[in-house]
């Protein structure tokens, strides 16, 4: 997510989208697959961040199959990783990857919330970013290279649970209660939009979805896929209490930090098996 749109203009709280124009909203801002966003509205948003675990589904699946494809035609473990951690960064044009370098300066600086977020727009990389960014992609690659070395089928999965548990955490951070730190941009548009009860059963959902997916493996690897989801959003609830905190609020930097810090305790859970 980025901060490069202008909010939506206010709609009566009952207004609702329809499920179609809430996928185009997933797919047409969470990632750059071709989706024409039919509308651009609190209700559509409602809608389409209740969706954000199903454009992870989609990520997770094309990155799996470089990585699977690789293993099979005889590479290894670490290059098969290498190539489905490049996946997703590409697939959303790596703006999930700045907003966590921009989020990790934000939060690195010792400047109040408003000269804080001025930080983060900014379009150059502090040294807290880089630092962060680094050691996050090189977390994702080493653990899902021990995933892969065990088994591609168990490397396929975590690929897909990990950017499906990255994107639930944005559902959760667009949930009601949750403020935006500023008056403009994509963070801003989103936040606040989902009902908690809403929240809650997708959460459910996706928990039962990942579990029942490695049930032909066990019921241990069921049980630590659901704790990799689970642990994935606790990571990110922490994150973006912090962020709440610091900034006043969530923006669209924040929202694709929360991302990757999900996807990456998703995939070090996993590696753990």
């Amino acid at each position: 997510m980025t901060d490069s749109f202008d909010g939506p203009p206010p709609t009566p709280p009952a207004e609702r989208a329809a499920f179609l124009d809430g996928v185009r909203f997933a797919f047409g801002t969470l990632t750059v697959l071709p989706a024409r966003i039919t509308r651009w509205d609190r209700p559509a948003a409602r809608t389409g961040m209740a969706c954000a675990p199903l454009a992870g589904l989609v990520v997770g699946l094309l990155a799996a199959v470089p990585g699977v494809l690789l293993l099979l035609l005889g590479g290894g473990p670490l290059l098969a990783a290498t190539l489905t951690v490049a996946v997703p960064a590409a697939l959303t044009r790596g703006l999930h990857l700045d907003g966590l370098a921009d989020t990790a300066d934000g939060l690195g600086s010792s400047k109040p919330a408003d000269e804080a977020l001025r930080i983060m727009k900014q379009s150059d990389i502090g040294p807290f970013g880089v630092v962060t960014l680094v050691l996050v992609l090189l977390v994702q690659v080493a653990a899902l290279a021990e995933i892969y070395a065990g088994s591609w089928i168990r490397g396929a999965l975590a690929a897909v649970v990990a950017a499906v548990a990255a994107r639930l955490a944005m559902t959760l951070a667009a949930r009601e209660g949750v403020p935006a730190a500023r008056p403009g941009g994509l963070g801003a548009a989103v936040a606040g939009v989902v009902p908690r009860g809403a929240a809650a059963a997708i959460t459910a959902l996706v928990v039962m979805a990942a579990a029942a997916a490695a049930l032909p493996m066990g019921p241990l690897a069921a049980g630590r896929q659901a704790a990799a989801v689970l642990a994935a959003l606790l990571v990110a609830q922490l994150l973006l209490r912090r962020c709440v905190r610091r900034f006043g609020g969530v923006t669209g930097d924040v929202f694709g930090a929360l991302a990757e810090v999900a996807a990456t305790t998703a995939l070090i859970v996993l590696a753990l098996g």
